[in-house]
């Protein structure tokens, strides 16, 4: 299974938001360059990650984005039904629609295993995914966040 582009965005976008400082304001053009994508793609997802709550956006002057407390609590299991639809894995009614359909036992197969896929990640949180510090640095994996400062002289 592959996730959408959108998913994907709306998955980076809300790990970038929390590892972010509270005390600083982003802005959708901000967070679009730190997760290297199109400002109007980050646009229409975090249009979705507020209508959901996950994020906060701000307008005008001071504006920004925050994420929610319960855009950090919330599943990922459940962001992803959110945000990929009920739809199937593969197109079995897509134009022209798959001759098999009406005796195939595939599309029950991939919806189970969908479903199975997303109950993995159901117990997992935004906050599960950047919280750090019940593991080893040295096997924690995968990306990490961090900002350069001048050495001090």
């Amino acid at each position: 299974m592959r996730l959408t582009r959108f998913t994907d965005l709306a998955l980076r976008i809300a790990m970038r938001l929390a590892v972010a400082d509270p005390a600083e304001i982003h802005t959708t053009r901000q967070v679009a360059e730190a997760v290297n994508a199109p400002y109007t793609h980050v646009a229409k997802v975090v249009s979705r990650l507020s209508e959901l709550g996950v994020v906060e956006a701000r307008r005008g002057r001071g504006g920004g984005l925050v994420l929610t407390e319960r855009g950090r609590d919330f599943s990922i299991g459940a962001l992803m039904r959110e945000l990929e639809g009920s739809g199937d894995v593969a197109g079995c009614d897509d134009a022209p629609p798959c001759p098999l359909r009406a005796i195939c036992r595939l599309r029950k197969a991939l919806r189970e295993a969908q479903e199975a896929f997303y109950a993995a990640l159901d117990p997992v949180t935004v906050r599960d995914l950047v919280d750090r510090s019940n593991e080893p640095l040295e096997q924690s994996g995968g990306p990490v966040l961090i900002q350069l400062t001048d050495r001090p002289s």
